[in-house]
């Protein structure tokens, strides 16, 4: 089945006469047809939707209500349009498929407008102008899509995982927990209600996005990050303001783990599905791969950076004085099928930029100690990128019955240094190539949970890779090997900055950016005319800052509003007082406060905010008046 997707403020048609002679008489008044601000689908059933009509409808009701939640449609008009495809659906099963897509979407709650088959029709249509008013897609039944993302193993293995949850105290307490009419029973949850929320998350496991998060407009309005319709869903376009973001997090993280010892690498995006050690692997890996089939071989985008690291460490020379060896690569991009009702904005995307840090260890006690130290690497760089710790995550950990009962201490220690309750989920078995792992989860708006830091024990890639080092007495021996993400992917730290500004609006608070990654740290706004040619001049002393101007010649007023949306954290107001003192009027948005300072205190200020981190220049025109607008 194609489909194209137009969300239209209008759809009429009216009948003129059969193009298929089977085609049954229409009484009067279904010979025309209106609907407004409703997702139109013109819709070419084919021939290969006809060897399971179901599974096609199923699918098909899927991708439009997946579409019509992205544009808040809840009106549908289905338009039999053979225009779209060359293989068409005979004429008996095509019926049978818009009569069971209309009678579907029906009972899932939308108006339905159902446009007659068989029939030569003229039609007049007015789309809306946004990103997503237009959007096409080709659609299998559930069979034929299942096999263009084929599921590992593990996530088989996932999906029937019975475990075991706890609440773990820094005191070593551990609490039971179950789930009692969809709520989470067997702790106090007073004093940690994000904790709560956090649970009821993990232990009902799922994962489907059914409303559209906060971030989701705040990214858009910002013109950071859109939907891409060129692209497969969970892809995303980035604008000026939102590359520069995204930049120098990439950066800042590289940096952070340049210094604690990760030596980057870089590898391929694609490797072979046949290989036999990343065989073994997919099947220990819970995620869903991207299948590519190159003119010699089948392959799979990677996931992770994991067995490119891998297959780097089987052809080094390490020795036990070498220990422990860091391996460290950003990659852009690592892929992963998820599933679409899964996919949401930021948070969880089908191409996503992520930092793997693995370090080789000599055995469990050095894997312990050094996973530690990656702990306090991890908190003082989320904190220093801008979020507080611990208060803005809640720990997920994962853990086999047999680790635990040998290593209480240190998982109580883990705990004790979190210094909060933390959520343990822990196995009868080792389902995973991992016995231990931990994340620090982002709780959001809608109670969905987003790991960003996490790192993990594992006992099993060394011998499958064929990775060893030499010990003191010349044997080859098998490394254990920690898997951290000291920030998670890129673009979660987005979502994670973003959701936490919409909790700051909620609250009353400001919502903005840190300094250092705010698109524009300073804003010149002249009072009138005669101080523009001034500010111009001023541009020039705020070297190392990212500072624009607005010659937009509106009202002081409307120019302060317009910064105050795109949540400039200074604001300096230049009149003619300004320019005789050769001081500016400076609104700081953090504080809601406005200060007199001169230029190079301004300068001064933003420049201490961003110590320690890195810098980019103004990624647009510094004039407003000279930049173009991203999304109209």
């Amino acid at each position: 089945m194609r489909v194209l997707f137009l969300h239209c403020d209008l759809l009429e048609y009216e009948v003129r006469e059969k193009a298929l002679p089977s085609a049954e008489d229409l009484p009067p008044e279904k010979r025309k047809g209106r609907i407004e601000d409703a997702l139109v689908c013109f819709i070419s059933a084919e021939k290969e939707d006809e060897a399971d009509p179901e599974g096609t409808v199923r699918e098909a009701v899927r991708n439009i209500e997946e579409v019509a939640s992205q544009v808040k449609a809840t009106r549908v008009a289905i338009y039999p349009y053979a225009h779209l495809s060359s293989s068409l659906a005979s004429s008996g099963p095509a019926q049978k498929i818009f009569g069971l897509l209309e009678e579907r979407l029906r009972k899932g709650g939308f108006h339905v407008l159902a446009s007659p088959f068989g029939y030569y029709k003229s039609f007049k249509v007015s789309v809306k102008g946004h990103p997503l008013s237009e959007l096409s897609r080709e659609i299998h039944a559930t069979g034929a899509a299942a096999a263009k993302e084929e599921a590992s193993e593990a996530v088989k293995a996932e999906q029937k995982l019975v475990s075991e949850w706890f609440v773990l105290e820094p005191g070593g307490a551990l609490h039971p927990l179950r789930l009692e009419g969809g709520k989470v029973a067997g702790f106090d949850f007073a004093g940690h209600e994000n904790l709560r929320k956090f649970a009821s998350y993990e232990m009902a496991k799922s994962r489907e996005a059914k409303e559209e998060p906060p971030h989701v407009r705040l990214m858009r309005e910002l013109e950071l990050v859109d939907y891409e319709p060129g692209s497969d869903p969970g892809n995303l376009r980035f604008y000026a303001k939102g590359r520069l973001i995204k930049g120098l997090l990439e950066e800042f993280v590289t940096q952070r783990v340049v210094e604690y010892g990760g030596m980057e690498v870089e590898s391929p995006v694609m490797y072979d599905f046949e290989h036999p050690a990343l065989q073994s692997y997919l099947n220990r890996f819970p995620a869903r791969q991207y299948i590519v089939q190159t003119p010699n071989k089948k392959a799979f985008l990677r996931f992770s950076a994991c067995f490119g690291q891998f297959l780097i460490a089987h052809d080094m020379v390490i020795s036990y004085k070498q220990l422990p060896v860091a391996l460290y690569e950003l990659t852009r991009y690592s892929f992963r099928a998820e599933q679409r009702g899964e996919l949401s904005g930021l948070r969880r995307l089908r191409a996503f930029t992520m930092p793997d840090c693995h370090a080789l260890c000599a055995d469990l006690p050095q894997a312990r100690e050094q996973l530690m130290v990656r702990f306090e690497l991890a908190w003082t760089l989320l904190q220093d990128i801008g979020f507080r710790m611990p208060e803005d995550f809640e720990v997920g950990m994962r853990v086999t019955k047999e680790f635990y009962e040998a290593n209480k201490d240190f998982v109580n220690a883990y705990a004790k240094r979190w210094g909060r309750p933390v959520l343990m989920e822990r196995w009868s078995h080792q389902f995973f190539y991992y016995v231990f792992k931990y994340e620090w989860n982002f709780v959001d708006a809608n109670l969905k949970a987003a790991a960003l830091t996490t790192d993990q024990i594992d006992t099993e890639n060394a011998k499958r890779f064929g990775i060893t080092y030499t010990d003191a007495a010349g044997k080859e021996q098998f490394p254990y090997i920690l898997h951290l993400s000291p920030s998670g992917a890129i673009e979660r730290v987005m979502y994670g900055l973003l959701e936490k500004a919409a909790f700051d609006r909620e609250a009353g608070r400001a919502p903005m950016f840190p300094t250092w990654l705010a698109p524009v740290q300073v804003r010149l706004i002249p009072v009138s005319e005669d101080q523009l040619s001034y500010c111009e001049t001023l541009l020039s002393e705020f070297v190392g800052v990212r500072a624009d101007l607005d010659d937009m010649g509106d009202t002081l007023n409307k120019s302060i509003r317009r910064a105050e949306k795109e949540w400039v954290p200074y604001i300096a107001v230049v009149g003619k007082k300004e320019v005789e003192s050769n001081s500016l009027t400076v609104r700081v948005r953090g504080t809601k406060e406005q200060q007199m300072m001169s230029p190079a205190q301004l300068r001064g200020l933003v420049t201490a905010e961003r110590a320690g981190r890195p810098f980019r220049p103004l990624p647009l025109p510094d004039h407003l008046s000279r930049r173009p607008t991203f999304r109209g």
